[in-house]
């Protein structure tokens, strides 16, 4: 494991701050923003060029800094970029007047200007935002100083800053995703825990492959890691360090556990316990290991998932003769059924904005990533496909990650995202097949 925490160390910079500043300059409300709960959306044009070097050492990283930001912004579906070649002006003065005719001529409505300076391992980018149209900056200009391997997490940082000004929402670039890496047939696949970029870059394994591995999920701050694996043989609830891969597992529950999640303060892990025959959910101190039973009886009651507010669950249950979604509250009682579709419901996991519970549908033998409201109304199928499951939230609550499997024998699962209205489906690049992807929450 030595090896293993020298790479994820490495990788792991992402802890590191990064300190932000406002660059001094006039600034005023937007006029240009999008409307990102829409139906049909025309991508906004924008226009980055290249950031400015402002030292000889900048040059390379200015660009790759630039890139990581386009490409950002065109993941997720709203905005569509102008091709440098289209450019009429360059850039190369930070404090430059902007000349807005020229980008207005291209049909740029906003306009991302910015510069780097590397010197040693310190790296300094600062931007600022243009309303085209408008011939405005879009709030003031920002300025983010950290260290030089941290260069993708400042990338990410100013395109989070930029949608969020052109959308209103949060942005979501600045975070991580926890998956199962998985290589090999189909018939004896090797699994391991992996955690990469939002994006797909910058990936790192937590574990070998020696042991079967199964849902991984982040702790409130992102720096613990819960999952399930059977390298004792049955399968126990483990919980990692993700800057030392320091481990503990929990010895002292019964039986066999399975899906465990942290609750939105880090003080409770909620999990699957399976034992003499019966699987029920209980509440586990993270601290003290002291366990509650949450739910009793002969049914399988698996997949818990707290409210943001940590004061109910969701989870499902084929206590109705079929896989369905319930409700209790995170104290225990009765569970109310929330789903009524045709066809059976599982993986459920609530929204961090609270408004919508995401799931897996099986109906019609094709499997479905869907969302609903938490009281079951308004359900809304995303996708259809040989197989898709366990959908995971952005940090704010617009798009969602899960997997896919293709048909056929040489089927292996594929990370996808979607946005919650249905558009922009996309892969995720990985080196090998991905499965059970857990999104954690914007790292700080």
């Amino acid at each position: 494991m030595a090896v293993l925490h020298r790479i994820t160390s490495a990788v792991f910079g992402l802890l590191l701050a990064i300190s932000v500043s406002v660059v001094p300059g006039s600034a005023q409300q937007p006029t240009l923003t999008i409307d990102v709960t829409g139906g049909v959306i025309e991508p906004v044009p924008f226009a980055i060029p290249s950031f400015i070097a402002e030292n000889a050492a900048s040059s390379a990283i200015a660009n790759k800094i630039t890139r990581v930001i386009a490409e950002d912004l065109l993941s997720t579906g709203l905005f569509r970029e102008i091709a440098k070649a289209a450019h009429i002006s360059g850039v190369s003065n930070f404090n430059a007047p902007v000349q807005f005719a020229d980008w207005r001529a291209i049909n740029s409505q906003a306009l991302i200007v910015g510069a780097v300076n590397a010197s040693g391992n310190r790296l300094t980018v600062k931007f600022r935002l243009f309303d085209v149209f408008a011939q405005a900056p879009m709030g003031d200009g920002v300025q983010l100083s950290g260290s030089l391997d941290n260069w993708r997490r400042i990338a990410h940082k100013v395109a989070d800053a930029v949608y969020s000004r052109l959308t209103g929402e949060t942005g979501y670039f600045d975070s991580k995703i926890v998956f199962v890496s998985e290589a090999g047939p189909k018939n004896d696949r090797r699994k391991r825990l992996a955690i990469m970029d939002h994006d797909g870059a910058g990936l790192a394994y937590l574990t070998n492959d020696d042991a079967l591995v199964l849902s991984p999920r982040f702790s409130p701050n992102n720096r613990e890691i819960l999952y399930t694996s059977y390298e004792t043989g049955v399968p126990r609830v483990y919980q990692m360090n993700v800057d030392t891969l320091q481990r503990r597992v929990f010895t002292n529950l019964p039986g066999m556990g399975f899906a465990p999640r942290f609750s939105p303060d880090g003080r409770k892990i909620v999990m699957s316990i399976s034992e003499r025959g019966n699987t029920d959910i209980y509440a586990v101190d993270s601290q003290s290991g002291r366990r509650t039973r949450l739910t009793s009886g002969p049914a399988i009651d698996t997949s818990p998932s707290f409210s943001p507010d940590g004061k109910q669950i969701v989870f499902e249950s084929d206590r109705g003769g079929s896989q369905q979604l319930y409700i209790l509250s995170a104290k225990g009682g009765d569970a109310k059924r929330i789903s009524f579709g045709n066809g059976r419901y599982a993986t459920p996991v609530w929204s961090p904005r609270g408004d919508l519970i995401a799931f897996t549908k099986i109906a019609g033998n094709r499997f479905h990533i869907g969302v609903m409201r938490v009281d079951g109304t308004q359900e809304r199928l995303l996708t259809a496909s040989f197989i898709d499951e366990a959908p995971t939230w952005s940090p704010n609550g617009r798009v969602l990650m899960f997997f896919r499997v293709s048909s056929g024998a040489n089927g292996a699962p594929q990370i996808y995202s979607i946005d919650i209205t249905g558009r922009n489906l996309h892969r995720i690049s990985t080196p090998n097949f991905a499965s059970d992807p857990a999104w954690s929450g914007l790292l700080k």
